[in-house]
Parts: C-alpha cells; sequence; structure tokens
C-alpha cells in the first residue's frame, strides 16, 4: 500500500469514525515504517481538521465529535509504543479539566478531542477538578499548558484560583479558559494566558502559546 494510501485512510478513518479502518490503516502506517509524526499530523490530524470544520457549520453534532476522537484515541493507543521512543512525535503535553464544582464536560470533551488531532498530548483529568489537582498532573506528565473549563457563573473563580496557584508555585505553566459564561474580558481580568470560545480555536491557542514558550 502506497504512503499516499495509508494517509487517506487514516484521514478517512477518523472522518467516517470507523475504528476498524482506523487500526487497519493504523497497522499498515506501522508496518510501512512511517515516520510517527508523520501518521499523527498528515494523516489522523486532517481527519480531525474535517471534523473541527463540519462541527464549526453544525454539519456534525457532539456525538460524531466524541466518535471521531474514540476513533483517533484507538490509533494512537497502537502508535503509542513508537510515540514513546521518538518524543518529538507529539507537540506537546496540555491538562484540560472541568473545574471544582462543575460537572459539564461536552465542551472540554471537544476541545481534547481537538487538541489531540492537532498532534497535543491530553491528559483529561474530568469534571469537578481543583486548582491542586492540575498542578499536581501538569508536574506528572510535564506538561506546559493547563486548560480548566467552567460552565457555570458560580465556578468561574475557580478559573481564578488556578492562576493564583500557578503563580505561587512559580511553575512555567501556561492557564487556558473556556466556557459558555467565560469571555476575552474575564480572561484578562484573572490574569490567564489565554481565552478560547469554543473546540476550533484552542488548536490556534494552544499552537501560539507553544510557540511563546
Amino acid at each position: 500500500m502506497s504512503e499516499k494510501k495509508i494517509l487517506e485512510d487514516l484521514r478517512k478513518s477518523v472522518e467516517t469514525w470507523d475504528l476498524k479502518l482506523a487500526e487497519s490503516s493504523t497497522k499498515a502506517a506501522i508496518e510501512a515504517k512511517l515516520d510517527p509524526k508523520m501518521i499523527v499530523q498528515e494523516g489522523l490530524g486532517k481527519g480531525m481538521e474535517t471534523i473541527g470544520d463540519r462541527f464549526d457549520k453544525a454539519e456534525i453534532y457532539l456525538p460524531q465529535v466524541v466518535a471521531a476522537s474514540k476513533t483517533m484515541e484507538l490509533a494512537l493507543k497502537l502508535l503509542a509504543p513508537l510515540m514513546t521512543a521518538d518524543k518529538d512525535v507529539m507537540k506537546g503535553t496540555v491538562i484540560m479539566a472541568t473545574v471544582q464544582g462543575d460537572i459539564h464536560e461536552i465542551g472540554k470533551n471537544v476541545c481534547c478531542a481537538m487538541l489531540r488531532g492537532a498532534g497535543y498530548k491530553v491528559f483529561d483529568l474530568g469534571p469537578d477538578t481543583s486548582p491542586e489537582a492540575f498542578l499536581e498532573a501538569a508536574a506528572e506528565h510535564g506538561a506546559q499548558i493547563i486548560g480548566g473549563s467552567a460552565l457555570m457563573t458560580t465556578t468561574m473563580q475557580v478559573q481564578g484560583e488556578m492562576v493564583k496557584a500557578v503563580a505561587e508555585a512559580k511553575v512555567p505553566l501556561k492557564v487556558i479558559v473556556g466556557g459558555a459564561p467565560v469571555t476575552q474580558k474575564w480572561c484578562d481580568q484573572i490574569k490567564a494566558d489565554g481565552y478560547s470560545e469554543n473546540g476550533a480555536e484552542i488548536v490556534e491557542l494552544v499552537n501560539k502559546l507553544m510557540k511563546k514558550g
């Protein structure tokens, strides 16, 4: 099978959330000794970009985004041994979670899927996550960025506590925030490093912050 055909199949597997195709095309890519970075960015990632565009245009909805994300995760698990050997495959590491006191996860799940598709290693801590848990996970996994989602006005203050916790710990972490009631004005007010309105924007934001270092 040609390199072009393998990359097309990888992309298509994510776009159509086809687990069997994802498995077979990933194995074909490994057998063909394709560069893991190429597999992630030129194959799987391209498929996730299509998913992001279609989601923004309301051509598909959250269940399809989650299905595509799970397809990508399956492929990434198969690639894990190669990616461990080659540290440069992933662009960086991001810790994502919904902040303490908040259990809403839909927007955060979409953002995690988009970041994984863009070639980032993402650790999702789930809902109701304290600032301390963010910092512990960041230290454990060597993350550069932590992202806290708040879907209720009453939990937005925890995003501010995340920024304070990072400052007090004197660690070189960037803090990004998002969620329905969150705005750029709020981001500026709490002195967070970035704000993303949706899953499509988060990739651009994280890319920009990673370049700044």
